[in-house]
């Protein structure tokens, strides 16, 4: 009776918790289907040794650390048929809302990140966790998370610099190429000032 009462226990667990944990997941991997594919090789996992989480209240924590290392199994698969590119495809931006477009942006700047970067950023920023609940999540010391937070925030900040570049040199590409030299302010200004 003690296992029914763990199962039922379990399940319980993934109802209330499920969107929590898959927006979680979302944060981790980019695709959707990918996050709800972590989402549930997770929980899976995590059944197995339900029974061995004492303290139920660190289910959350424990979950996110197998989702992280399933993650990073799949991330090492995936490395060896992945091709470099000089150029990182458009970010796919959706009709609609700004936020939407920037929420976009952000997930596929995360994508430059090494996965213990991502997760670091992840936890701290997304799940806003304090560095040592971040450490003691990912298995590292509190000053490891901080200096690898650093990296990745450095990281993350070049990689977006470096593509508002690109796309001001694109800009004034297509200025050329159609060209148009001036903005629409300043062709009015120097009518005006013909006038």
């Amino acid at each position: 009776m003690a296992q029914v009462g763990e199962v039922l226990a379990f399940e319980d667990y993934v109802r209330t918790r499920q969107d929590a944990l898959l927006r979680s997941a979302r944060r981790l991997v980019p695709d959707p289907v990918d996050a709800q594919d972590l989402l549930q090789t997770a929980l899976a996992r995590t059944y197995r040794r339900w029974e061995g989480i004492a303290d139920k209240s660190l289910a959350d924590a424990y979950l996110r650390r197998v989702m992280i290392n399933t993650r990073t199994e799949w991330w090492r698969a995936r490395k060896l048929e992945e091709v470099p590119t000089e150029q990182l495809p458009e970010p796919r931006i959706e009709d609609g809302a700004e936020q939407r477009a920037d929420r976009a942006l952000l997930m596929d700047i995360l994508s430059v990140l090494a996965p213990k970067q991502r997760s670091v950023v992840v936890l701290r920023h997304w799940e806003q966790m304090s560095t040592e609940e971040t450490a003691a999540a990912l298995g590292m010391s509190a000053g490891t998370v901080k200096s690898t937070l650093h990296r990745a925030l450095a990281r993350l900040r070049e990689e977006l610099e470096s593509r508002e570049a690109e796309a001001r040199a694109a800009e004034r590409a297509e200025s050329r190429y159609t060209g148009r030299r001036e903005g629409p302010d300043q062709e009015r200004g120097r009518q005006r000032c013909a006038a």
